[in-house]
């Protein structure tokens, strides 16, 4: 072998041993150690003294870790007549998870509607099931009551949604109005659509759509005050500020709002990482944008809420909201994956349902939390492909 290929092979060796290092060095201290996946059920989940938690639901998904891109398990969930429905975004499809011998166990696992675009939520009104998919809004009927949404009734509302980015698309009906969120289509930057980072509010059957509020960088979850009808939402921040900014946030959002993403965060602080132009006074209170309603820990990923409006949980819990931490991928040191509950008085933040993260091993990410028609909470867990039945002992 001439000494020219033997210099080329120490060459190439040298760059891939380079490379290698640089990656475990940039993977260590820029995303964090990620962890593994391992175990099944409820083992070593903590909870409030007199709660218990057992797996409702099982095998909906994959059980690798993963972050970024569509889920491989169950994601984003809602209750009708007692009956859990769920979305599979990787396998297209709504399913829907029945409970007749109410033994508190899902007799089987049926496919509601398949053969969609990432469906990642649904919600019901007036005998239409309204779905949202990556690139459009469908409704479908189920007017026989099998649990198969009914061959010819699905209409498409809207199909001009921007695809890429962050794909998920939370839908939520409310006095009779469509309301969408959409992600933004980056970390953090201008967007050109006016749909994107932002919630958009549109008549039932599409028409008249709109942006509601914007400067919401990614608000996966959307919850309706049970009493006031106000709506709440949560919002990811951006990443690349380190492993404590910006904050993830809970947002009361209200129609014509500017929540300021991408230029501001938090309680209204301007991002000069992302703007370095010069600026005298409080861009962000000068601007008009609204501050976040409660800072969370920084990558915690809130995703799924709900306001406890149960009869079974006691009193201190009564209209508190249950946040889902989805779990940090870009943090030195794992943060989320649990349930919290927030005190809409005092805004404190108190940690309900956590073990899914131990060290650095993870058994479950928390996605979305429902109370069910007996004031328990349902949880779905896209990585462990479960969902969770917590409930009241006491």
């Amino acid at each position: 072998m001439s000494r020219l290929l033997i210099g080329l092979r120490v060459w190439w060796i040298a760059v891939v041993f380079i490379v290698i290092v640089f990656l475990v060095v940039f993977s260590a201290n820029y995303l964090g150690l990620r962890p593994t996946v391992t175990g099944s059920g409820v083992e070593g989940i903590d909870l409030p003294p007199a709660f218990a938690i057992d797996v409702y639901a099982d095998d909906l998904g994959s059980t690798l870790l993963s972050f970024g891109g569509p889920s491989p398990g169950p994601r984003m969930m809602m209750i009708k007549d007692d009956l859990l429905f769920v979305s599979i975004p990787n396998k297209g499809l709504i399913a829907v998870l029945p409970d007749r011998n109410g033994d508190n166990l899902a007799d089987e696992v049926q496919v509601f509607i398949s053969d969609l675009d990432y469906p990642h939520s649904t919600d019901y009104y007036d005998g239409w099931f309204y779905i949202a998919e990556e690139s459009r809004v469908i409704r479908v009927r189920d007017d026989d009551n099998d649990l198969v949404a009914d061959e010819g009734s699905l209409q498409v509302l809207i199909d001009t949604l921007p695809t890429g980015g962050h794909y998920t698309r939370t839908v939520k009906v409310h006095n009779g109005e469509l309301y969408l969120s959409l992600g933004s289509s980056c970390n953090v930057c201008y967007e050109s659509n006016d749909m994107r980072a932002a919630i958009s509010k549109s008549d039932l059957d599409g028409s008249n759509f709109t942006v509601f509020a914007k400067g919401l960088r990614n608000s996966v979850g959307l919850a309706f005050h049970p009493l006031t009808g106000d709506l709440y939402g949560t919002d990811n921040g951006r990443d690349w500020l380190g492993d404590d900014l910006p904050p993830d946030e809970i947002n009361h959002i209200t129609e014509g709002g500017d929540y300021g993403w991408p230029e501001c965060y938090g309680k209204n602080i301007y991002d000069t990482d992302f703007n370095t132009g010069e600026y005298t006074g409080n861009l962000c209170n000068d601007t008009g944008k609204i501050p976040s309603f409660v800072d969370l820990q920084a990558h915690s990923a809130p995703l799924g809420l709900t306001f406890y409006d149960g009869d079974s949980f006691p009193e201190e819990y009564q209209g508190d909201l249950f946040v889902c931490f989805h779990g940090s991928w870009n943090r030195q040191e794992p943060t989320g994956y649990k349930v919290v509950s927030i005190d809409m008085d005092t805004r404190e933040v108190s940690d309900f349902a956590t073990g899914w993260l131990r060290a650095a091993t993870i058994s479950g990410r928390p996605v979305d939390v429902v109370v069910a028609d007996d004031g328990s909470l349902f949880v779905s867990d896209d990585n462990a492909g479960k969902i969770y039945r917590i409930y009241y002992t006491g």
